[in-house]
């Protein structure tokens, strides 16, 4: 009788959130406006996507509750909006400027895996009825989604709980594998944490790693690379795109070389999945690792690229009952699984659009920022990065007193995993910034939903800021008195 009632309570609950642009939205692999120079799914005029909940509240296509920047009367200065956040208590919350920690869920994301948490609930890997049958169908065709985005076949794609979990799988499941005859990897001091942390790992059961520097511009050096090379190296793991400086590196280059090494080659890609193209074979990439909540999915899903020809073989970190081709035992969330799928179709068909835009609003902040305010310095090279990811170190400002004072702009100085430690970004001194200027940095974070008025809010606030710090900074006004910090020899009381 429960069941009933409860079946009956979802048949009346309120309509699901919709977008609210001219034309309703298309579902993945329905763009829409793309002829009128826009792209899928976007309002006219470049803006995000309004969607609105089942109340009738209007939000914006962040998510509910978040609030954008939006011109005064025409002014350009931009000024906030009444906009409220759900929590019930009508507080205001900050602008979102940190996608490279999470991004919002798509509100397409969110449609497609609606019906998995409610009516289709079957366990995918249940073969004897149709629940069982229908998640299947559905999870399967979510691999063949994340398949088509880095032109991978969909038996090579294994689902995990994100990106972490699959760099683990990929770094130690090789070396451990080959571990009879290879006993050495290589990677980059720039590396995200969990391959760092996984490669010391190994160093304590007898493996040897290679930790390459990097170069000013956080490329690393070929021939360094070429160097390193030992006869029992088994994996070779350099991430796509840094999380904290958007360089580049150059993955087309290093899956060749490695490939003439016949060294396996794994790549962290979950900062470049679904924003700049990547093809597996194109870039002889044998293992690679991508996360759900960066490409506008759901938290709690990634997978990881094995290629099976010529063949890669992993030890697998978990036991149970050999899903996943015996690599992730484990039920596969249907509803999360779908979710990723749709988040690469969506990230495959909007890529370019989103991408020029994203180049735009990232020049518009850079240019106004280094007009108006003088010792600023981007971090990572200018020419090999991902647009969206900014870093920036100002000079004479402590980073975490910017934080504080931007309260009205949700920032972060360097990685969300990272965050809760005091020191200087391990990433800013591998490319030997000072600890001065490591300390000074703040990372800008511009994504899919992002609006120009929410760029030029940052901007203002970050320039007003900054200026009203170094105001207060005895450094800074040595610096106008023409003193050369570096020539001070400084005294402990």
């Amino acid at each position: 009788m429960l069941l009933c009632r409860r079946l009956a309570a979802l048949r009346v609950a309120p309509a699901p959130r919709r977008l609210s642009a001219a034309a309703p939205a298309p579902a993945p692999g329905q763009g829409q406006g793309q002829g009128q120079g826009q792209g899928p799914g976007k309002a006219a005029g470049g803006g995000a996507v309004a969607w609105v909940g089942g109340g009738g509240r209007a939000c914006s296509a962040g998510g509910p509750g978040r609030r954008s920047a939006v011109r005064d009367g025409g002014s350009s200065t931009p000024s906030l909006p009444a906009g409220r956040s759900g929590d019930g208590d009508g507080a205001l919350r900050p602008l979102y400027m940190d996608v490279q920690a999470t991004t919002p869920l798509d509100p397409r994301v969110l449609d497609s895996m609606l019906p998995y948490l409610t009516a289709y609930y079957g366990n995918p890997h249940s073969r004897t009825h149709a629940y069982g049958w229908e998640s299947e169908a559905a999870v399967e065709r979510a691999r063949r989604q994340v398949a088509d985005l880095i032109g991978a076949d969909s038996r090579e794609i294994i689902f995990t709980s994100g990106a972490t979990e699959s760099n683990n799988m990929a770094i130690k499941g090789v070396a451990r594998f080959y571990k009879s005859r290879k006993k050495h990897i290589i990677t980059t001091q720039t590396e995200h944490k969990c391959v760092l942390d996984s490669c010391r790992s190994l160093e304590t059961e007898g493996f040897r790693v290679t930790y390459l520097p990097v170069k000013k511009n956080g490329l690393i050096d070929l021939k360094e690379l070429e160097a390193a090379f030992q006869p029992d190296t088994s994996l070779v793991s350099v991430m796509t795109v840094n999380n904290e400086i958007g360089v580049k590196q150059p993955v087309h280059d290093i899956g060749e070389i490695c490939r003439m090494h016949k060294v396996f080659f794994h790549t962290d890609a979950a900062q470049a999945i679904g924003k700049i193209p990547v093809d597996v074979n194109d870039m002889k990439i044998d293992l690679m690792s991508i996360s759900g909540h960066k490409i506008y999915g759901p938290k709690g899903v990634g997978a990881i690229y094995v290629r099976r020809r010529p063949r890669v073989r992993l030890e697998p970190l978990q036991s149970g009952g050999g899903q996943e081709r015996g690599l992730r035992s484990g039920t596969v969330p249907t509803p999360l699984a779908v979710g990723l799928g749709a988040a690469c179709e969506v990230a495959q068909q909007e890529m370019e659009y989103d991408h020029k835009r994203i180049s735009q609003l990232a020049e518009r902040l850079v240019t106004k920022i280094m007009s108006e305010v003088p010792d600023v310095v981007m971090n990572g090279d200018r020419e090999h990065r991902y647009p969206g990811c900014i870093n920036l170190s100002f000079a004479y400002v402590e980073g975490e007193s910017l934080l504080m004072a931007l309260k009205d702009v949700a920032l972060s100085s360097g990685s969300a995993c990272t965050s809760a430690s005091l020191e200087p970004s391990y990433v800013l001194r591998a490319i030997g910034t000072d600890e001065d200027l490591a300390h000074s940095s703040i990372r800008f974070g511009i994504g899919r939903f992002t609006t120009e008025e929410e760029v030029d809010y940052t901007v203002q606030k970050c320039i007003q800021h900054v200026k009203r710090l170094r105001e207060m900074s005895p450094l800074w006004e040595m610096v106008q008195d023409g003193i050369d910090l570096k020539s001070i020899k400084w005294t402990q009381h």
